[in-house]
């Protein structure tokens, strides 16, 4: 089986917005804009959560897939680059979790 490195889907999905294909589902995304990529997001996520609990691999498996690329293509609308992930994530290893609360969202 053909694996996806998340880069190279990253560069893919670049590639798309910058060069359109009519009629693609990452130029759909692209051209109904950030609320629409959000609602994926959203939805996306609702269905992993949802595929956990049933317990069933394939299906948590492929909504994962599914998450990830959503989560790609918001990315890519805001600008921020898998590379800006890996150094925020290794930035994290080695230090202890702090349990605090999320900061308020003021721009809804």
């Amino acid at each position: 089986m053909a694996e996806q490195n998340l880069d190279d889907l990253y560069q893919l999905i670049l590639e798309r917005k910058n060069n359109p294909e009519k009629g693609s589902y990452t130029d759909y995304l692209f051209t109904k804009g950030l609320d629409k990529i959000l609602k994926k997001v959203g939805e996306e996520a609702t269905e992993v959560v949802v595929a956990a609990k049933n317990y069933s691999d394939p299906d948590f498996i492929l909504e994962v897939a599914d998450l990830a690329y959503h989560v790609e293509v918001l990315m890519a609308e805001r600008g921020i680059t898998t590379t800006q992930i890996k150094e925020e994530l290794a930035s994290r290893e080695g230090r202890q979790s702090k349990i605090q609360d999320r900061k308020d969202i003021k721009n809804w």
